[in-house]
């Protein structure tokens, strides 16, 4: 199997899934068969989420990670079943966990238990701090990022020209998205139950950080694009990886020094759409 130099393999993020993701997968291809097949030996019900579960019910974040590293991962496998495999690889934010799994640095059975272990965590300390998110639109990121240090949220999702998400407590966040609408930009609140990727989510990275030590890793065996540094994975693996649940994803960024070094073709797995449509946007910057 010859590799692509100028492909990237990027992995989505929460929000992408769907009731019935992978369904299609696991009807056509043999080898994505056998990664549902891995997951359900792990976690029992994955399958049958991914297949039949309400919207609802995989918006639940302990659902929705561990389904969508499934369903990315198995279409990674179908696309080396038809000898397809890419240079480099990202994630977006979850995402993370399937771009290091596919790059080797963990085992798919490591990788899988890592996502459900993120989940928990995350979920758990979300439940402690009450917190939201928004899409900001229609600002720069100076102005974003001026507005979120004066109503104390966090600029966390840096995802192309004109789209940064915030993330911080409730009630500042709802300050902070009528500034927002009132100083000409457009605030989305994003349906999820947690300010992910700051400083709220710290009891969540320190406790993830921990567990990785029950894990072993290896060195990538391809370059893998940071959330945390955009840039590819070097030093202390698993410390990155930790802080990346408390920290801004530098998606913009990454696809910039991604294009630098000589990608052209970006190839985004399922269940995602999303990152396509971002990558685009920054492509035409």
């Amino acid at each position: 199997m010859n590799d692509n130099k100028n492909l990237a393999l990027v992995f989505p993020g929460q929000g992408a899934q769907f009731p019935g993701m992978g369904k299609e997968l696991y009807e056509t291809s043999q080898a994505a068969r056998k990664i549902f097949d891995a997951a359900e030996a792990i976690r029992k019900g994955t399958i049958t989420q991914c297949f039949e579960a309400t919207k609802e019910e995989l918006s639940q974040t302990n659902n929705t990670q561990p389904c969508i590293f499934t369903v990315s991962l198995a279409y990674a496998a179908s696309l080396e079943e038809q000898g397809k495999r890419a240079a480099v690889t990202a994630g977006f934010s979850v995402g993370e966990v399937a771009a290091l799994t596919y790059a080797g640095v963990f085992s798919f059975e490591d990788g899988f238990k890592a996502v459900i272990k993120r989940a928990e965590l995350m979920s758990a300390c979300a439940a402690k701090t009450k917190g939201t998110m928004a899409a900001v639109l229609k600002l720069d990121a100076g102005k974003v990022e001026e507005l979120c240090k004066e109503h104390g949220v966090f600029a966390v999702n840096y995802n192309c020209p004109g789209q940064i998400v915030a993330s911080g407590e409730e009630n500042a966040m709802a300050a902070f998205v009528a500034k927002v609408n009132a100083s000409g930009g457009r605030a989305m609140p994003l349906a999820v139950s947690g300010a992910f990727h700051s400083p709220l989510m710290t009891e969540a990275a320190d406790e993830f950080r921990k567990y990785l030590e029950s894990i072993s890793i290896s060195a990538p065996k391809i370059s893998v694009y940071a959330n945390l540094t955009a840039k590819p994975y070097e030093g202390d693996i698993k410390d990155i990886f930790a802080k990346q649940i408390k920290s801004p994803v530098l998606w913009e960024q990454a696809v910039t020094n991604m294009l630098a070094h000589g990608i052209t073709e970006f190839i985004e797995a399922e269940p995602g759409k999303v990152l396509t449509g971002l990558i685009s946007k920054i492509r035409s910057k």
